[in-house]
């Protein structure tokens, strides 16, 4: 490369690595570290999973079993 084209592109080049630098595109494996703890826990307190789904679909089908015997039973008693 030319001197010429270096002392050119120099301030713009700078300029570049200064906005990398004051917006925070550059991280550290750390604040990754922190960012993706957030990320889990707030994850974890908005939604359920598979599990936790599974065994509350397994809850609401007992009480539904429930409710058709004593719905069963009060129909039964009156004919």
């Amino acid at each position: 490369m030319d001197k010429e084209v270096i002392t050119r592109y120099a301030p713009v080049i700078l300029i570049v690595f200064i906005m990398f630098f004051q917006y925070n595109l550059f991280v550290t494996p750390q604040e990754l570290e922190v960012q993706h703890r957030e990320i889990l826990e707030t994850v974890s307190q908005k939604y359920m999973t598979k599990e936790e789904s599974s065994n509350l679909k397994s809850q609401i089908s007992d009480m539904q079993k429930k409710v058709d015997k004593i719905y069963d039973a009060i129909i039964g008693g009156k004919e």
